[in-house]
Protein backbone atom coordinates (compact mmCIF):
# COMPACT_ATOMS: atom_id res chain seq x y z
CA UNK A 1 0.00 0.00 0.00
CA UNK A 2 1.38 3.37 -1.02
CA UNK A 3 1.92 5.80 1.83
CA UNK A 4 1.92 9.57 1.88
CA UNK A 5 5.69 9.48 2.23
CA UNK A 6 5.98 7.31 -0.90
CA UNK A 7 3.84 9.74 -2.86
CA UNK A 8 5.89 12.70 -1.67
CA UNK A 9 9.13 10.94 -2.60
CA UNK A 10 7.82 10.09 -6.07
CA UNK A 11 6.71 13.66 -6.64
CA UNK A 12 10.10 14.95 -5.56
CA UNK A 13 11.87 12.54 -7.89
CA UNK A 14 9.73 13.42 -10.92
CA UNK A 15 11.34 15.97 -13.21
CA UNK A 16 9.83 19.43 -12.99
CA UNK A 17 8.34 20.81 -16.15
CA UNK A 18 9.61 24.23 -17.07
CA UNK A 19 6.66 26.33 -18.21
CA UNK A 20 6.94 27.45 -21.83
CA UNK A 21 7.05 31.22 -22.32
CA UNK A 22 3.85 32.73 -23.62
CA UNK A 23 3.72 33.73 -27.27
CA UNK A 24 3.50 37.43 -26.44
CA UNK A 25 6.52 37.12 -24.12
CA UNK A 26 8.53 35.48 -26.91
CA UNK A 27 7.49 38.22 -29.33
CA UNK A 28 8.58 40.89 -26.89
CA UNK A 29 11.95 39.21 -26.47
CA UNK A 30 12.44 38.98 -30.23
CA UNK A 31 11.45 42.62 -30.67
CA UNK A 32 13.95 43.71 -28.03
CA UNK A 33 16.76 41.77 -29.72
CA UNK A 34 15.85 43.19 -33.14
CA UNK A 35 15.67 46.75 -31.78
CA UNK A 36 19.00 46.36 -29.99
CA UNK A 37 20.60 45.04 -33.18
CA UNK A 38 19.36 48.07 -35.13
CA UNK A 39 20.46 50.59 -32.52
CA UNK A 40 23.85 48.95 -31.97
CA UNK A 41 24.43 49.35 -35.71
CA UNK A 42 23.22 52.93 -35.78
CA UNK A 43 24.79 54.26 -32.57
CA UNK A 44 27.22 51.67 -31.23
CA UNK A 45 26.94 49.10 -28.42
CA UNK A 46 26.73 51.75 -25.67
CA UNK A 47 23.34 53.07 -26.78
CA UNK A 48 21.04 53.67 -23.76
CA UNK A 49 18.90 50.63 -23.00
CA UNK A 50 15.92 52.96 -22.55
CA UNK A 51 16.24 53.71 -26.27
CA UNK A 52 16.21 49.99 -27.02
CA UNK A 53 12.99 49.52 -25.05
CA UNK A 54 11.43 52.50 -26.81
CA UNK A 55 12.41 51.18 -30.27
CA UNK A 56 11.06 47.73 -29.39
CA UNK A 57 7.77 49.21 -28.18
CA UNK A 58 8.04 47.70 -24.70
CA UNK A 59 8.46 49.09 -21.22
CA UNK A 60 11.77 49.20 -19.41
CA UNK A 61 10.51 46.58 -16.97
CA UNK A 62 9.90 44.16 -19.84
CA UNK A 63 13.39 44.73 -21.21
CA UNK A 64 15.08 44.15 -17.86
CA UNK A 65 12.91 41.13 -17.12
CA UNK A 66 14.33 39.52 -20.27
CA UNK A 67 17.84 40.98 -20.08
CA UNK A 68 19.05 42.03 -16.63
CA UNK A 69 22.01 44.00 -17.98
CA UNK A 70 23.71 45.20 -21.16
CA UNK A 71 26.02 42.18 -21.31
CA UNK A 72 23.06 39.78 -21.39
CA UNK A 73 21.37 41.73 -24.19
CA UNK A 74 24.59 42.04 -26.19
CA UNK A 75 25.14 38.29 -25.83
CA UNK A 76 21.76 37.56 -27.40
CA UNK A 77 22.26 40.07 -30.21
CA UNK A 78 25.64 38.58 -31.15
CA UNK A 79 24.18 35.08 -30.97
CA UNK A 80 21.21 36.08 -33.14
CA UNK A 81 23.33 37.79 -35.81
CA UNK A 82 25.80 34.90 -35.97
CA UNK A 83 23.04 32.30 -36.19
CA UNK A 84 21.15 34.19 -38.91
CA UNK A 85 24.37 34.64 -40.91
CA UNK A 86 25.08 30.90 -40.71
CA UNK A 87 21.61 30.22 -42.11
CA UNK A 88 22.35 32.58 -45.00
CA UNK A 89 25.32 30.39 -45.95
CA UNK A 90 23.11 27.29 -46.12
CA UNK A 91 20.50 29.18 -48.13
CA UNK A 92 23.16 30.35 -50.60
CA UNK A 93 24.33 26.79 -51.21
CA UNK A 94 20.76 25.64 -51.75
CA UNK A 95 19.93 28.50 -54.13
CA UNK A 96 23.04 28.56 -56.34
CA UNK A 97 24.48 25.66 -58.33
CA UNK A 98 27.63 27.62 -59.17
CA UNK A 99 30.00 27.62 -56.15
CA UNK A 100 31.24 31.17 -56.73
CA UNK A 101 27.69 32.44 -57.15
CA UNK A 102 26.85 30.78 -53.83
CA UNK A 103 29.79 32.52 -52.14
CA UNK A 104 28.76 35.85 -53.66
CA UNK A 105 25.17 35.39 -52.57
CA UNK A 106 26.30 34.64 -49.04
CA UNK A 107 28.59 37.68 -48.84
CA UNK A 108 25.78 40.04 -49.85
CA UNK A 109 23.32 38.32 -47.49
CA UNK A 110 25.79 38.53 -44.60
CA UNK A 111 26.11 42.25 -45.28
CA UNK A 112 22.35 42.61 -44.92
CA UNK A 113 22.62 40.89 -41.53
CA UNK A 114 25.13 43.61 -40.58
CA UNK A 115 27.68 41.08 -39.41
CA UNK A 116 30.29 43.81 -39.21
CA UNK A 117 28.34 45.33 -36.32
CA UNK A 118 29.55 42.44 -34.15
CA UNK A 119 33.07 43.87 -33.97
CA UNK A 120 32.45 46.81 -31.60
CA UNK A 121 30.22 44.61 -29.45
CA UNK A 122 33.02 42.14 -28.68
CA UNK A 123 34.74 44.36 -26.15
CA UNK A 124 34.66 45.40 -22.52
CA UNK A 125 33.12 42.91 -20.12
CA UNK A 126 31.46 40.93 -22.89
CA UNK A 127 32.15 37.20 -22.57
CA UNK A 128 33.25 36.31 -26.07
CA UNK A 129 34.26 32.83 -24.88
CA UNK A 130 30.78 31.83 -23.77
CA UNK A 131 30.12 28.23 -24.93
CA UNK A 132 26.97 29.20 -26.85
CA UNK A 133 28.83 31.88 -28.79
CA UNK A 134 31.83 29.67 -29.48
CA UNK A 135 29.56 26.92 -30.81
CA UNK A 136 27.70 29.35 -33.09
CA UNK A 137 30.97 30.89 -34.28
CA UNK A 138 32.29 27.44 -35.15
CA UNK A 139 29.12 26.71 -37.15
CA UNK A 140 29.52 29.95 -39.10
CA UNK A 141 33.20 29.39 -39.79
CA UNK A 142 32.53 25.83 -40.93
CA UNK A 143 29.81 27.07 -43.30
CA UNK A 144 32.07 29.74 -44.83
CA UNK A 145 34.94 27.25 -45.09
CA UNK A 146 32.63 25.03 -47.11
CA UNK A 147 31.68 27.88 -49.45
CA UNK A 148 35.32 28.80 -50.02
CA UNK A 149 36.49 25.20 -50.48
CA UNK A 150 33.78 24.43 -53.06
CA UNK A 151 34.51 27.57 -55.06
CA UNK A 152 38.25 26.86 -55.06
CA UNK A 153 37.76 23.19 -56.00
CA UNK A 154 35.65 24.29 -58.95
CA UNK A 155 38.38 26.66 -60.12
CA UNK A 156 36.10 29.65 -59.61
CA UNK A 157 37.90 31.24 -56.64
CA UNK A 158 41.54 32.29 -56.58
CA UNK A 159 43.67 29.92 -54.53
CA UNK A 160 45.89 32.47 -52.75
CA UNK A 161 43.16 33.47 -50.29
CA UNK A 162 41.72 31.75 -47.24
CA UNK A 163 38.51 31.90 -45.23
CA UNK A 164 39.93 34.64 -43.03
CA UNK A 165 40.33 36.93 -46.03
CA UNK A 166 36.63 36.66 -46.77
CA UNK A 167 35.61 37.25 -43.15
CA UNK A 168 38.00 40.19 -42.66
CA UNK A 169 36.82 41.97 -45.80
CA UNK A 170 33.19 41.28 -44.99
CA UNK A 171 33.67 42.64 -41.48
CA UNK A 172 35.47 45.77 -42.66
CA UNK A 173 33.06 46.58 -45.46
CA UNK A 174 29.95 46.16 -43.31
CA UNK A 175 31.18 47.63 -40.05
CA UNK A 176 29.11 50.69 -39.06
CA UNK A 177 30.83 53.98 -38.34
CA UNK A 178 28.69 55.74 -35.70
CA UNK A 179 28.85 59.51 -35.67
CA UNK A 180 30.44 60.06 -39.07
CA UNK A 181 29.18 62.81 -41.33
CA UNK A 182 28.37 60.43 -44.20
CA UNK A 183 25.27 58.92 -42.61
CA UNK A 184 24.08 57.38 -45.88
CA UNK A 185 27.27 55.37 -46.40
CA UNK A 186 25.36 52.07 -46.19
CA UNK A 187 24.03 52.57 -49.72
CA UNK A 188 27.55 51.89 -51.03
CA UNK A 189 28.06 48.62 -49.11
CA UNK A 190 26.85 46.17 -51.77
CA UNK A 191 28.66 48.10 -54.50
CA UNK A 192 31.97 47.78 -52.69
CA UNK A 193 31.32 44.16 -51.78
CA UNK A 194 30.86 43.39 -55.45
CA UNK A 195 34.21 45.03 -56.24
CA UNK A 196 35.75 42.81 -53.57
CA UNK A 197 34.09 39.70 -55.00
CA UNK A 198 35.32 40.54 -58.51
CA UNK A 199 38.83 40.52 -57.08
CA UNK A 200 38.31 37.04 -55.61
CA UNK A 201 37.26 35.38 -58.84
CA UNK A 202 39.72 33.13 -60.68
CA UNK A 203 41.88 33.55 -62.61
CA UNK A 204 43.67 36.00 -60.34
CA UNK A 205 44.54 39.31 -61.95
CA UNK A 206 47.29 40.26 -59.50
CA UNK A 207 49.65 38.87 -56.91
CA UNK A 208 48.55 39.52 -53.35
CA UNK A 209 51.10 40.81 -50.84
CA UNK A 210 51.64 38.91 -47.59
CA UNK A 211 49.98 35.62 -46.76
CA UNK A 212 46.38 34.45 -46.68
CA UNK A 213 44.39 35.20 -43.52
CA UNK A 214 43.41 32.00 -41.74
CA UNK A 215 40.89 31.42 -38.98
CA UNK A 216 43.82 30.91 -36.61
CA UNK A 217 45.07 34.40 -37.48
CA UNK A 218 41.69 35.88 -36.65
CA UNK A 219 41.45 34.08 -33.30
CA UNK A 220 44.90 35.21 -32.15
CA UNK A 221 44.51 38.10 -29.70
CA UNK A 222 48.12 39.02 -28.94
Amino acid sequence: METVADTTTAQAAAPRRTPRPRADALRNRERIIAAARELFVESGPDVPLDDVARRAGVGNATLYRNFPDRAALTHEVVLAVTSRTTRRAAEAVAAEADPFAALSRFVHAAADERIGALCPMLSGVFDRDHPDLLAERDRLEEAVEGLVARAQSAGRLRTDIAVGDVLVALSQLTRPLPGIACLDIDRFTHRHLQLFLDGLEAPARSELPGSAATLENLRRRD
